[in-house]
Order: C-alpha cells, then structure tokens, then sequence
C-alpha cells in the first residue's frame, strides 16, 4: 500500500479551488436570486415612501433560505466544472498516471461536501426558521404601522382602499400641521376630518393620530346636509379593520423543528401532514448535495479516458440532477398529501447516494480485498552446528 500525508499538496490543491468556486457562484447566486425577489417589494418604496434601510433589511432577511435550496445544486456544479477543468488540463490524467484511485481524486470533493451538508442542517434547522420569522414579524409590523412609513409632506397619502391622508408639513418632532383625512370606511357617514396639527400615536389595534384643534365634516345621504363638528382634541383610527386581527399566526417555515414535528392539534388534519411533512424535508435536503457531488464525480473520473473532451458525460450528469430533483420534488408534494409515504421521500434520500458511492468506490475496495497479502520471503535464518 502506498504510504503517504493523509492530506496531500493535491488534495488542498483541489479544496482550495472547490471552496472560492463554492463561494463564488453561491454568492453570484443568491444575489441574483435576492434581486429578483425583492422587485416584489419595490413597490414599498416607490409608493409608499419606506426608507432604503427598511428595503434592505426586509428582503435581506430571505437571503438565509435562498442558500439553503441553492447549496446543493452549486455544490453540484462546482464540483462537476473543476473537475471537468482538471480533465481539460491535463492535470486529471497526470493525477492517474501518478497512480491516484478515484478513492484519493475524490477526497477534496468528500471534504466540501460534508461542510456543505453540515452547513445546509444548520441553514435548515435553526438560520432559515429564525429568519423567516423575523421576516414575517417585521412584515407584519409595516402593514399594521404603514402609515407613519407612508405619510409625506404635501402629498396624498391612501392609507388603504377608504382611508386617503394629507400633511402639509412635519415638524422634526414628529408633529403634522395642516392634517386632512378623507375617511370612507362607514358607507352611511362618509367623513372629512381638517386639524390643525397631529400626533401619530400607538393605539390597542394599531396605528392612530392624535388631532387637534379641527372640524369633521359628513354630509347626510338622505338630505345632502352638511354637518360639522369642531372639537379641540380627537383620536382617528389609521388601521384597517382586516388588519387588526390579534396576534400574528406564524407559519410552517417559521417554526422549530419540534414543533413541526408535534404540530398545534388546533390544526386540520390537512396542515398537521404538511407541517409533518416539511420537518422530514427539512432533514432530508441537506443529503442532496452528496448526491449531486458523486453525480458529478461518476461523469468525470469513471469511464474511459478520452483525449479529446465529451460533452455527452456533463450533459448526462445535468439530466441526471434535474431528474433527481423532480423526483424530490414530487415525493415533497406527495408527502405533504399523505404521511404515509414519507419512507418514499427518505429512500430517494438516502439510497441514490449510496448507490452512486458503490458504483465510484466499489472496484476499488473489491481490488484492495482481492490483493493478495505479501509473503514474508526472507531466508531462514541457519542453524549454528553443534
């Protein structure tokens, strides 16, 4: 057997470049991913007058779950571009001809895969939840607290559907001069309120604005009769009534693996197997990217050598990946329908990689168990004569 370190020049060689690879197009990734996404928040922005702090910090609490669904599929094809860049050079074929096994040439690969694993376990168990509940929390407190994010300087501001506000000015304080809101949500009694300043104020059910020294002004439907009421001091709810529904329900992808695993029995049966079902996955993802890895590694450093590069072995690993992954998938869904065939969803978890470790090592434990054990065949050493 060959005698050697058991992490070679080459081995941190090949690790070195899968690792900034890793980073690299994981990174170049999510942040495509993450621009995508956040047009869908654009709008807060542009028409509603949010802050670009609160745009970043909003949409940055999804970056943590775009890694965690991307990390094995770049896993993927970091590993299938190195090595198909050290097959190109040259350099593949003088690792064999330096009498490297696949066994050693994948030994870098197995290195990145179990940080990556490891890394996705705890994207998926305690980052993604922590994150996304922080995302929701913050969501939900912007639409119950739009209106001091919305309001602007001579501009008029829709709080909702049936409530429109202008302010003539704040003041650095927070107090608005020359407030009008025009309010629409009782039908019968539609109400123009005028003050002379304002205070928004945090009420029971949300945001409210604290006005003085103004008139509320309705015209009766039946009679087209103007009345006004003036008052010194009143209080006018900016919240909508849809909004106003008690505490926020925190949802599936926000909660501990525990309690997805122990679903509320406030629950339908329907939900509980969908909570049921996203704990298994949750546990199950993370494996793909050891999948996708010996996907890689058997398009490259199995078959015969070629001088000339194939196309066809990177085309059949791709089909390969994307086949598993609608594989996975389908049996997400389906899991999610019906727990029973949960053993379903583990099988293509975890028997896919074991086959592919087979078909990649397996000629050479089965070579190492047939090689003979070497012989002592040294001389006898010779009797003295008496």
């Amino acid at each position: 057997m060959r005698r050697g370190p058991i992490v070679t020049h080459l081995d941190r060689y090949i690790f070195h470049q899968l690792v900034l690879g890793l980073l690299a197009v994981t990174t170049g990734l999510t942040l495509l991913i993450w621009l995508v996404q956040s047009l869908r928040f654009v709008d807060l922005v542009v028409n509603h007058g949010l802050s670009l702090w609160v745009f970043l910090k909003l949409t940055g609490l999804l970056i943590p779950s775009f890694v965690a669904v991307i990390l094995p599929i770049t896993t993927f094809v970091v590993v299938q571009f190195t090595y198909q860049r050290l097959a190109g050079d040259r350099e593949l074929t003088v690792m064999r001809a330096m009498g490297l096994s696949p066994g050693a040439l994948s030994r870098p690969v197995l290195a990145v895969v179990m940080l990556v694993v490891a890394a996705g376990y705890g994207f998926n168990l305690w980052v993604v939840p922590a994150s996304l509940a922080a995302f929701g929390e913050f969501q939900w407190e912007i639409r119950n607290q739009i209106a001091a994010f919305m309001l602007q300087d001579g501009v008029f501001t829709p709080i909702s559907d049936d409530v429109t506000v202008y302010v003539r000015s704040r003041d650095p304080d927070g107090t608005l001069r020359g407030v009008m809101i025009d309010d629409a949500r009782n039908k019968s009694s539609h109400a123009t309120i005028l003050a002379e300043r304002g205070q928004l104020v945090e009420g029971a059910d949300g945001l409210n604005v604290l006005l003085y020294d103004g008139s509320r002004q309705e015209v009766e439907p039946q009679s087209g009769r103007l009345n006004i009421l003036t008052f010194h001091e009143n209080v006018v709810d900016l919240s909508s009534p849809a909004r106003n529904q008690g505490e926020r329900a925190m949802g599936m992808s926000e909660v501990s693996l525990d309690t997805l695993l122990r679903p509320p029995e406030t629950l339908s049966r329907i939900d509980q197997a969908r909570w049921i079902a996203e704990a298994h996955k949750r546990m199950a993802t993370p494996i793909a990217a050891a999948t996708y890895a010996l996907v890689a590694l058997l398009s490259v450093l199995t078959g015969t050598f070629r001088r000339h590069a194939s196309i066809l072995r990177p085309l059949i690993s791709v089909g390969g990946v994307v086949g598993l992954l609608a594989v996975s998938l389908a049996l997400q869904t389906l899991a999610a329908r019906d727990n029973a065939t949960l053993p379903l969803l583990w099988a293509e978890t975890v028997v896919p990689p074991a086959v592919f470790a087979v078909m990649l090592f397996g000629p050479q434990v089965l070579a190492a168990f047939r090689q003979p054990f070497p012989r002592n065949t040294a001389a006898p050493a010779q009797q003295p004569l008496v």
